[in-house]
């Protein structure tokens, strides 16, 4: 397929183009145009005569959508979509077109109505329930192969690469939340007279959904704009329903977040002031014995306001779970080291590990109480993966690999173990193998499980089980049966074949005085700063 951003009457530049590349690769399948095909010029008008008329033909069947503005309705009869020419058709205002192939494409033309009754280049909120309720309701439905649109979807760019645009008024909500729920495989958006390639996207939430296919967003640029930006986009795709379903959902290196996910800063949905769902960070650093007078108060102000006019705030959020007895890792329990804290979030929290492995072995743990990372609530899963990326860029300043492992047995507090391990020591491959050939010592088989499986899909909450993700995102998995070594992440990691400090394995033997753990934690706190997200929220 071929697909291309706004032509504005360039019609001939356009297929002298698509000519070119069919001659050189072959004969593709369709054209899909997006963003305001015509112009309105006499020689945009008189171009696009000489097709209508006959005279020249388009080479490639070719779909274009609606008008998106006021001048370029006049070029279509019909806004529910019909042949303009031969090898031409506008697709109409909304709907949802399937090649022979099984291909599914769904499309909105024009840009969004900012006023009753729409003017017909603009679509409604009707237009897009019409288009998504009848895909929606049916329960097989995965997600479409194409989506196209003219307008942009708000916040697109949110967790991925910037565009070369301002963002501030670009795009709308209406289009997220069907890009939200349409899922498609390539959404192809103009108008913006930029060419944007964002990265791919995921289309579930890692650990608490099974994996589904990502999303590539590709807005274009206009037909032989004088900045030579990328304006035609040809690609390969094998309709969704044709697919294997274990091909269909891998996941690329650079996949991200859904941008649309979450409530945007810069769009319409704002964030709660924190003061509303979540206690301030500031409770849990350092003097957290003062926080009592701030929490009171709240509580009292609250409490003296009537139902009558209470402000409509948003829901308070689940409470994370709570231990039934004392607790080393909860962050609110008076048994945790506080002086060993690092970075804390509003869900997680990194520490230094006690008797660390090495003077840079941290610990990754949410703050509320939560055994495993398949028991964790979506909202700490997605800051436990910020906190992750954060510490693989830190690793990869420092020439390191980062090494994660966790032990869901004989815990009661999620511990994910973060030991990095320089570059010039190690490869990837002998990492790996050390686990392998350590673990099959133990008479135990590591499993490899693709980097796009959760370990929910293999471990339901309460399996006890011991993983450890390699820099590369590979993940090996063993579910534990009995006599599990409680060291053994350590053990292998620590092994002459790898970190050669076999004498540190036991996290006991590397006890530090609280003065010592003071100095690392400070250092540790300082190298890690300009990576913490948490500062910067």
């Amino acid at each position: 397929l071929l697909a291309c951003g706004d032509v504005e009457g360039r019609i001939n530049a356009l297929f002298n183009r698509v000519n070119a590349i069919q001659k050189k690769s072959g004969q593709f399948d369709l054209l899909l145009c997006v963003g305001e095909f015509f112009g309105t010029s006499p020689e945009a008008e008189a171009e696009w005569e000489a097709y209508k008329s006959g005279a020249k033909k388009a080479p490639i069947h070719t779909y274009i959508l609606g008008a998106a503005s006021q001048e370029t309705v006049k070029y279509l009869p019909n806004s529910d979509g019909c042949e303009l020419a031969e090898n031409i058709t506008c697709l109409g205002r909304r709907g949802v077109f399937t090649g022979a192939s099984g291909l599914q494409i769904a499309y909105v033309s024009g840009r969004e109505a900012q006023q009753e009754p729409a003017p017909s280049h603009c679509f409604t909120s009707k237009d897009i329930i019409a288009l998504a309720a009848p895909l929606l309701s049916n329960s097989k439905f995965r997600g479409v192969d194409i989506l196209l649109t003219s307008q942009w979807p708000r916040g697109v760019w949110q967790y991925g690469n910037s565009p070369e645009t301002d963002t501030k008024f670009c795009g709308v909500s209406s289009i997220a939340d069907l890009a939200d729920k349409l899922k498609p495989r390539y959404h192809f958006a103009g108008l913006e007279a930029v060419h944007y390639e964002r990265l791919p996207y995921r289309n579930h939430v890692v650990l608490q959904e099974n994996a589904q296919h990502v999303s590539r967003f590709i807005a274009l640029a206009t037909v032989n704009n004088p900045a030579k930006k990328k304006y035609l986009y040809a690609f390969n795709i094998v309709p969704m329903k044709n697919m294997d379903p274990a091909e269909l959902v891998k996941q690329p290196q650079d996949v991200t977040e859904n941008p649309y996910r979450k409530p945007m800063k810069d769009g319409r949905k704002e964030k709660p002031p924190p003061s509303m769902t979540e206690e301030p960070v500031s409770q849990f650093f350092f003097d957290l014995g003062q926080k009592k007078p701030q929490h009171q108060q709240r509580h009292h102000d609250r409490k003296r306001q009537t139902d009558g006019d209470r402000p409509n705030y948003p829901k308070q959020p689940r409470r994370p779970p709570q231990p039934t007895g004392p607790c080393w890792f909860c962050l609110a329990s008076p048994e945790v080291e506080k002086h060993l804290v690092i970075s804390i979030g509003t869900h997680c929290y990194m520490a230094l590990a006690k008797g660390g492995l090495t003077p840079d072995h941290v610990l990754l743990l949410p703050i509320g109480h939560y055994q495993s990372v398949v028991d964790l609530a979506s909202e700490v899963v997605e800051e436990m993966e910020k906190y992750k990326s954060a510490v693989k860029k830190f690793c990869k300043s420092r020439a390191q690999r980062c090494i994660m492992f966790e032990r869901n047995y004989r815990s009661q507090h999620l511990q994910l173990q973060v030991v990095p391990v320089s570059m010039e020591k190690c490869s990837t491959e002998d990492i790996k193998e050390a686990f392998m050939t350590q673990a099959e010592e133990q008479q135990m088989e590591l499993m490899e499980i693709p980097a796009h499986t959760d370990l929910k899909q293999i471990a339901p909450p309460g399996t006890p089980y011991f993983y450890v993700e390699l820099d590369t995102g590979e993940k090996l998995f063993y579910r534990i049966k009995k006599n599990f070594p409680l060291q053994f992440g350590r053990e292998v990691l620590a092994s002459e074949a790898l970190l050669n400090i076999p004498m540190r394995a036991d996290w006991r033997e590397c006890k530090c005085t609280k003065e010592e753990e003071e100095d690392q934690a400070k250092q540790m706190r300082s190298d890690f700063e300009p990576f913490d997200f948490a500062l910067d929220d």
